[in-house]
C-alpha cells in the first residue's frame, strides 16, 4: 500500500469516527430528553392515580416506596421474583442470560458484564434458589 492510499485510508476513517462521534451526541441527546420525559411522566402518573383515588373515595394511597427510590427492590417485586425463580424456566433463562455475557440483576439488566467477571448482584439472584 503506498503512502497516499495510507492517508487517504486514514482521513476517510477520521471522517467516519466524525460522523460517529456526532450520532453519539445525537443519541445522548434523544436519551436525555427521553429520561426527562419519562420523569416527567412518572410524577404526572402519580398526581392522576392521587386524584382519581380521591374521586373515587377510597383510602387506598399509592405510595412510592423509599426502597425503590435508592434501588431497592420493593416487597412486590421481590415477591415476584421470588415466584419466577420457583417457576425453574425463569431461572433458566435468567442462567442462560448471566452465562452468554449479561447482567441478570436488577442494577444492570441486560447490560454486558465487562471481561465476563462476576457481578455480586447477579450471584446473590442466581443462589437464591
Amino acid at each position: 500500500m503506498d503512502k497516499k492510499a495510507l492517508f487517504d485510508s486514514v482521513s476517510n476513517m477520521e471522517e467516519q469516527i466524525g460522523e460517529l462521534y456526532q450520532q453519539l451526541g445525537d443519541l445522548k441527546q434523544n436519551l436525555g430528553e427521553m429520561l426527562e420525559e419519562n420523569n416527567r411522566l412518572n410524577l404526572e402518573n402519580e398526581h392522576l392515580r392521587r386524584r382519581l383515588e380521591e374521586l373515587d373515595g377510597t383510602q387506598h394511597v399509592s405510595q412510592v416506596p423509599a426502597e425503590k427510590e435508592l434501588g431497592a427492590m420493593a416487597p412486590a417485586r421481590k415477591e415476584a421474583m421470588r415466584q419466577m425463580i420457583e417457576v425453574g424456566e425463569g431461572y433458566d433463562n435468567l442462567v442462560k442470560l448471566y452465562k452468554e455475557g449479561f447482567h441478570i440483576c436488577n442494577v444492570h439488566f441486560g447490560s454486558p458484564r465487562g471481561n465476563d467477571e462476576d457481578c455480586l448482584f447477579c450471584m446473590s439472584l442466581l443462589n437464591k434458589k
